[in-house]
């Protein structure tokens, strides 16, 4: 159950570091801006929010990687920074589920890796 939910975190990080590199880097680029139904001018306008929303999502995807590192030497750590870092993954892909129904396959792309990870914590530390 461990290795599971180790490779869902991982999942979920590299996910969270795709994003990162779309909204912080590529924000302007064609194909970005397709995958986001931005214009140009939408772009630019946002170019900022979204390089900082970028970062935020590096640094959720960071917490998580050393969650995963920590699982190996102190499991009580690596838990408590996997939950913390899947669990706000988590949360953000439902406030975006709940603020904008026309990008469900976004935002249920978005929580879940994360959620599986944290069901799958929750029954590794249960056992």
């Amino acid at each position: 159950m461990a290795v599971a939910m180790i490779v869902f975190a991982a999942l979920a990080a590299a996910l969270h570091v795709y994003i990162f590199v779309l909204e912080s880097l590529l924000w302007t680029h064609p194909r970005t801006r397709a995958g986001f139904g931005t214009s140009v001018q939408q772009a630019q306008a946002t170019r900022e929010m979204a390089f900082n929303q970028g970062f935020y999502n590096l640094f959720l995807a960071i917490i998580v990687v050393i969650g995963v590192a920590y699982w190996f030497a102190d499991p009580a750590v690596g838990a408590a920074l996997i939950g913390a870092g899947a669990g706000s993954m988590l949360a953000a892909g439902l406030v975006l589920l709940v603020s904008s129904p026309d990008k469900a396959r976004a935002a249920l792309t978005q929580l879940a890796f994360p959620l599986i990870a944290l069901v799958l914590l929750g029954v590794t530390l249960a056992l």
